[in-house]
């Protein structure tokens, strides 16, 4: 298998950090990105040479030091990156109104945004490579939406419709575009990395199950993240990749019945749904 380029944003922790590892024991080369650079340090313990891992801090919502970052990487890679994983983001749990419009704006400069930025800063690579594959770390967040965390979801239901649109546009370039749509996995996301807004009384029978579940679940996730990160490299390894790829029972669960709910919905209003056009196009 040739060595591939990798661009990682988020490798402090969790998926971002347990890939970059993986990739750099069978041999890939690694663009690992996070805010805090001495959080990624270490990895270079990880490299067999000196040019097998470059590191830098980047925030994703500085727009600038994203076309920067991506340049420097470019001229250093010689042009050659072969994957982006947008693995950059966090958790918010609150209701609409318990989140301050700062705290909206916030977490999708993050999660979306930052997330565009990106990859418009390593699209021309690829673009002009005619080759590239482009996986975006969404949610089954992205897919179902939870009370108590309907400003995450959604971020994540945006990074789905723009990525299944992207798939469309870059399929003519040899791009591929993958989303990977995990349940619960044992990272720090319901730990460190998860702000939770001030509750409202008025929202605690409506979202007390979910606060419950945020505040117990760390450290008792089913999802294994190294066994994620195999995934993703069998992703980029593979000729056809799908666009989606849940990860986890719970995932899938939570998917096949919201798939299902909304099959019997259609159904059961299709009558309705088809007198909406005009009587020659029924």
């Amino acid at each position: 298998m040739k060595q591939k380029t990798w661009f990682i944003t988020g490798c402090s922790t969790g998926f971002g950090r347990i890939l970059a590892e993986q990739l750099l024991a069978r041999g890939d080369r690694v663009i690992a990105t996070a805010r805090n650079l001495d959080s990624i340090l270490g990895l270079h313990e990880k490299s067999r040479n000196p040019d097998q891992l470059l590191t830098y801090a980047l925030d994703v919502t500085d727009h600038s030091l994203v076309r920067a970052v991506a340049k420097d990487a470019i001229e250093r890679c010689a042009g050659e990156i072969d994957v982006l994983v947008n693995n950059a983001g966090y958790g918010y749990v609150g209701a609409l109104e318990e989140i301050s419009m700062d705290g909206v704006r916030a977490i999708y400069e993050t999660n979306v945004f930052g997330l565009m930025e990106v990859t418009r800063a390593i699209l021309p690579v690829f673009r002009t490579r005619k080759s590239g594959h482009i996986i975006n770390l969404s949610s089954v967040a992205g897919m179902v939406g939870t009370p108590g965390a309907s400003i995450y979801n959604s971020t994540k239901f945006a990074v789905e419709g723009l990525s299944e649109a992207l798939a469309g546009e870059l399929a003519p370039f040899g791009i591929k575009v993958t989303l990977i749509e995990p349940g619960a996995f044992r990272t720090d996301f319901a730990n460190r990395s998860l702000k939770v807004a001030p509750y409202l009384p008025e929202y605690e029978s409506a979202l007390s199950q979910t606060r419950k579940y945020y505040e117990t679940i760390g450290g008792q996730q089913p999802g294994d993240p190294a066994q994620a990160a195999r995934a993703m490299i069998a992703l980029a390894d593979h000729p056809n990749p799908p666009l989606r790829l849940p990860m986890g029972k719970i995932a899938l669960q939570r998917i096949r019945n919201k798939l299902s709910q909304y099959e019997s919905e259609i159904d059961a209003w299709e009558e309705t749904i088809l007198e909406t056009d005009f009587p020659e196009f029924r």
